[in-house]
């Protein structure tokens, strides 16, 4: 497999790193076990957002893309990807706070249906 190839699938495999940190709390709604996943990813995506960690996955592509051939970028991959085409350029701020208020909300509706089917304990 040829390396622009593989840094293509790595973007890929990126995409739905960044739709898990955003929307796994909603699939542990359904499935309460992704939580057990979806906090670490959560937390992870929370610091490269508020510290500027760069992403191993980002790294990655870009030393992929270079031995293909390709100019390595040096952007994050959600500049390079994602601002702009989900959302306007400028609206980077509102988006992350878009997605936690996502993430905290699948948090409380996991919490709340977690209550709902804990049996009662008698007195």
């Amino acid at each position: 497999m040829s390396a622009g190839l593989l840094a293509d699938v790595v973007v890929v495999i990126h995409f739905g790193f960044v739709l898990f940190v955003v929307f796994g709390g909603l699939l542990a709604i359904w499935r309460p076990k992704v939580m057990w996943a979806h906090v670490p990813a959560a937390l992870y995506g929370l610091v490269v957002v508020t510290v500027g960690v760069t992403c191993p996955l980002t790294t990655v592509e870009r030393d992929l893309r270079e031995r293909a051939g390709e100019e390595r970028y040096r952007e994050s991959f959600i500049e390079r990807y994602v601002e702009g085409v989900l959302y306007p350029g400028d609206m980077l701020r509102e988006a992350q706070a878009a997605g936690v208020l996502v993430v905290i909300a699948s948090w409380l509706a996991v919490a709340g249906r977690a209550r709902r089917r804990r049996p009662a304990v008698a007195a």
